[in-house]
């Protein structure tokens, strides 16, 4: 399927301010960016470098007064998720060396304290593909959805205390549990066609059967019309935009994600 994606932010911005952006999505197995706009008002120069996951970032200085980005592309990608009941566990000995990292704690993932937890949810499910598919029913069944929730900026432990949370803090919850049970798993940042309320969206994919399968707490069948952003081993490694001086949050952000009837000439 063709997806045309778009993001707009506006900001006010007080003094010159450097940003780290990242919000061109990269082509690769599972998408084909075949077009692809970015705009700056005002225009300022940018410099572009891939950081340690693979993502495209964005860094440059934005001037004082109004500021605003847009970005859009139309990308090709599947209209379904791969599904995999079954697919074994890959032990950690045999994994490749770039998938071991994501066997680790990380800053919004203390997987070391969810042994005793995922071992209860998913312990007796075949070990790979159903343990984690277990653990995405248990998320869905027990962690409320909330796009409109007032907390922010959970660690997968207070997720797991007030059970209630946005699409990043379900994803969270859900890593931990696979990485204490020692199945890889990485966040993704992008976009989910059909999405209510529509925004930018966050997932999971677990490393079981020798490849990546996605898995999203968020959505009760599996989707696809996904363009993957960002990867990392959690929100700190993929941020849309990460300022540094003076905190900022834009006064405006549209996101957009529109079904194309062919491929664009």
């Amino acid at each position: 399927m063709w997806l045309r994606t778009s993001c707009n932010l506006s900001f006010t911005i007080d003094v010159p301010t450097p940003f780290i952006m990242m919000l061109r999505p990269r082509s690769g197995k599972q998408q084909w960016i075949a077009r692809e706009t970015y705009t700056l008002t005002p225009s300022v120069p940018v410099e572009e470098f891939t950081d340690a996951y693979g993502n495209l970032c964005q860094r440059l200085i934005a001037p004082p007064g109004e500021f605003s980005i847009h970005t859009s592309a139309d990308v090709m990608t599947a209209d379904a998720i791969d599904v995999a009941p079954g697919a074994p566990y890959d032990e950690v000995q045999t994994l490749p060396d770039a998938v071991l990292t994501y066997l680790l704690p990380s800053r919004y993932v203390e997987s070391e304290r969810f042994l005793d937890m995922a071992t209860e949810i998913a312990g007796d499910a075949i070990p790979g593909y159903d343990q984690v598919a277990r653990i995405a029913d248990w998320l869905r069944a027990e962690v409320r959805f909330n796009p409109a929730s007032v907390y922010g900026h959970m660690a997968a432990t207070e997720v797991n205390e007030r059970r209630e949370g946005v699409c990043r803090d379900l994803t969270h919850l859900g890593i931990a549990m696979c990485r204490a049970l020692c199945i890889p798993a990485r966040m993704v940042v992008g976009y989910l066609h059909g999405l209510e309320p529509m925004d930018l969206h966050a997932w999971f994919e677990a490393y079981v059967g020798g490849r990546w399968y996605t898995f999203d707490a968020t959505q009760d069948a599996p989707r696809g019309g996904r363009v993957a952003v960002a990867y990392g081993h959690d929100a700190a490694n993929v941020a849309i935009f990460t300022q540094f001086g003076p905190a900022l949050a834009p006064h405006s952000m549209a996101v957009t994600v529109e079904l194309l009837a062919e491929a664009p000439s």
